[in-house]
């Protein structure tokens, strides 16, 4: 089954005719993913090796039964390249985009919940369900299909776990990237609802980062209604506070959004924390394996 993306993933790009979106998108068909057309207004009627270009994502919904959009425009457009495919139905959209201002994320957030539809990211890799589809900029090669599902809110940290798995000789159920903006489509919250009603996900990595209240939440979210084992990384226990950390959401505020803080809450939750992205890859393993 696995959530987000799968093999019935019917993939427009918003930006495809781009030099980002028209690699990763035909990296993404290489793959395997049904892309079945890019947007780009103005540029109807081109193509992308032969990936029909229209003008509307209106136009990818009717006359391609497109379910799924990835956008790579740039930040300044990128709130509208939203709204126009969730207006046009667009049941899942992903964000690839950096640099949305988060006052256009406040508005987004609640536009797309009201509507169920499921916004991932900006700035994130993206999903992965290894051996049906990838939509993003997940280096898929290194993945392998499994039952362990990983979220993350940083794109290489979620790279190296997943990799160390494959190398145990486990795989993933789907790994998403959610985005290390400090207001994003997606929390921790919305996948790990989503794995732990997946038949496909039996193991749930976690990984997090400073700043905010998120892996907080999640951990309270776990106790409460997760039955599925789940083990967590938190980056950054060497950041100084009120520098922000590659991510923009990744800034420790006075006390609070330390990686330490983070750490203690899961655990005070019984959930066990890696404090490397190996040993953490090796004690979802030790679960795996019983």
């Amino acid at each position: 089954m696995s959530i987000i993306v799968d093999d019935d993933t019917r993939l427009v790009v918003q930006g495809l005719t781009g030099s980002e979106g028209r690699f990763h998108g035909l990296r993404n068909r290489a793959y395997g993913t049904n892309l079945i057309a890019g947007v780009t207004p103005g540029k109807g009627g081109q193509d992308v090796e032969g990936v029909p270009v229209l003008n509307t994502v209106a136009e990818a919904v009717s006359a391609h039964g497109a379910n799924t959009a990835m956008i790579f425009v740039p930040a300044p457009f990128a709130a509208d390249a939203v709204y126009e495919a969730v207006d046009a139905g667009i049941a899942t959209v992903i964000c690839i985009t950096e640099g949305v201002p988060a006052h256009d994320m406040l508005r987004i957030h609640t536009y797309v919940h009201n509507l169920g539809v499921t916004l991932i990211g900006p700035n994130c890799p993206g999903a992965l369900s290894p051996g049906k589809a990838n939509v993003g900029i997940i280096p898929a090669e290194i993945f392998t299909a499994g039952n362990i599902g990983l979220v993350s809110r940083s794109g290489t940290l979620t790279y190296q776990i997943g990799h160390e798995l494959t190398q145990m000789g486990l795989g993933n159920s789907t790994i998403v990237g959610i985005g290390g903006d400090p207001v994003v489509g997606s929390s921790f919250v919305d996948i790990l609802a989503k794995f732990q009603a997946d038949p496909e996900t039996e193991y749930i990595v976690m990984v997090g980062e400073i700043g905010g209240d998120e892996e907080e939440k999640a951990a309270a979210f776990i106790e409460a209604e997760l039955t599925k084992p789940v083990v967590a990384y938190i980056a950054g226990f060497t950041a100084p506070p009120g520098k922000t950390m590659g991510h923009a959401g990744a800034i420790i505020s006075g006390s609070s959004g330390t990686a330490a803080a983070k750490k203690a809450a899961l655990e005070a939750k019984g959930i066990r924390v890696g404090t490397t992205p190996t040993e953490t890859a090796e004690i979802v393993a030790g679960i795996a394996r019983g």
